[in-house]
């Protein structure tokens, strides 16, 4: 049964009796079931077990396959796209620097293929899944001992790595599916609203971008150039913002730890599993099966991640607009965008059904409004100082009412302490209260400290 082990190699390094093996084979035929039966799991399991990395995800078997669907029918990058993307860019970094205060990219923006999206990017669709992995992996141990009898049990507690590699080596051959399709559809690194790009790279891939353009009626330089901007202003945002890049893949991870399996489910497909014929559970993994409902917390979170990405693609995209104001028709380019965001494709659906993460932000027609109205009332440099720290990024808030956010900008801008917000009162309660020993009432040791009715000075 492992007869293919390289030699010096014990295939039951994980905790697997040989005479445990034996026993059950033995079992098996004094129950009439053919141990042959077990033989393409066993082999599987092996597999697993050889290509797994130390948490038990083949994270290499992902990368392959995604390769593979990449390269598939991947094409080089032609002399003739390259000039055309490299001049774009050129341009774009030209307007943008007109429409923003961020600075420019060290490194200058580039066509990359798809091969070569997937290689860039891979490291970080890695760090978004491995919790659902792990905890997908997980799942199907506790499924397969609910599901094993008694004299089994010993044997399925020494096979915990294992089994624990057979799913993550499921569960990984699916993520590198759905990255390799992705890599077929999205036009530029920041496609995806996440950084999934090394930090202060920009590029676009020109074999999908020629799909986006097909049938637009919109002429291929002028909506390369409106892409490379919006790539750009993207890369520039998470250079210039290095806290912003953390705090997505934090808040993204964050709903993934979250991510739970159907336990229940996963029991049902495991007492009619077919070792020769796993297509179902392959099939539950893509279909999001296994996902049960997305708990209070992960609707927090979500909703969190969703404000966060509303707020980054509106000023991408009022950004973006104001620097290609020369060309005409830049509305259509906008909209073109926008529907194809909201209309997703196959991959990130396929995406969602596997993490349960659906990355589109829903309030981003808002957030590109309160984004417009700060530009219109304080100006670029007043606006983009927005991003310089955590603490005064807007919030969901200021996407429904950009009035305060508008008030705190102008009192900043006149040298003025903004009007204090709950926030600030709470806090100035507090520091008070521990000036004064712990007094609620404001009364001090009499020393002429000020009460909790007076804010803090500076």
């Amino acid at each position: 049964m492992f007869e293919n082990a390289g030699a010096g190699e014990n295939p039951f390094a994980g905790g697997i009796d040989p005479e445990q093996m034996k026993r059950l084979s033995e079992q098996l035929g004094a129950s009439g079931i053919d141990p042959a039966m077990f033989q393409p799991l066993m082999a599987s399991m092996q597999q697993a077990f050889s290509q797994a990395g130390d948490d038990g995800i083949a994270w290499d078997a992902a990368k392959r396959q995604a390769l593979h669907l990449a390269n598939q029918d991947g094409r080089a990058i032609t002399t003739g796209a390259k000039a055309d993307l490299d001049q774009a860019f050129a341009l774009a970094d030209l307007w943008l620097s007109e429409a923003t205060t961020i600075s420019e990219l060290a490194s200058p923006a580039r066509p990359i293929t798809r091969g070569e999206w997937v290689e860039q990017t891979l490291p970080v669709w890695q760090e978004l899944a491995e919790p659902v992995a792990t905890s997908m992996a997980d799942g199907l141990i506790e499924a397969l001992r609910a599901q094993s009898p008694e004299d089994m049990q010993q044997m399925l507690e020494g096979a915990g790595r294992m089994l624990r590699s057979i799913g993550g080596q499921m569960f990984a051959a699916q993520l590198g599916q759905v990255i390799g399709r992705l890599s077929r559809e999205v036009v530029s690194g920041g496609d995806v609203g996440i950084p999934v790009m090394p930090a202060g790279t920009a590029a676009i891939v020109p074999q999908n971008f020629e799909d986006l353009g097909r049938g637009l009626e919109i002429p291929d330089d002028q909506l390369a150039l409106y892409v490379a901007a919006r790539e750009l202003a993207h890369a520039r945002l998470f250079r210039h913002a290095k806290w912003l890049r953390l705090q997505a893949i934090a808040q993204v991870t964050d709903f993934a730890r979250g991510v739970d399996i159907d336990v229940e489910r996963l029991e049902d497909l495991a007492a009619r599993f077919d070792p020769e014929n796993p297509e179902e559970l392959k099939t539950a993994l893509e279909s999001g099966a296994l996902l049960p409902e997305q708990s209070e917390a992960q609707k927090h979170a979500l909703e969190r991640l969703e404000t966060q990405l509303a707020l980054i693609e509106g000023w991408v995209d009022v950004v973006t607009a104001e620097a290609t104001s020369r060309m005409p028709g830049g509305d259509r380019f906008t909209e073109v965008i926008r529907r194809r965001r909201a209309a997703g494709g196959p991959a990130e659906d396929a995406l969602e059904a596997l993490v349960g993460l659906r990355l589109r932000p829903r309030r981003l027609r808002e957030a590109a409004a309160m984004w417009r109205a700060v530009t219109d009332a304080v100006g670029v440099e007043a606006r983009d100082s927005l991003w310089d720290y955590p603490d005064m990024m807007p919030n969901g808030g200021d996407i429904d009412d950009p009035s305060a956010l508008i008030a705190r900008l102008e009192a900043r801008a006149r040298g003025e302490d903004p009007a204090p917000d709950d926030m600030d009162q709470a806090l100035a309660q507090l520091l008070a209260e521990e000036a004064d020993g712990g007094s609620p009432d404001g009364e001090g040791t009499g020393d002429g400290e000020p009460g909790s009715g007076d804010k803090p000075q500076a």
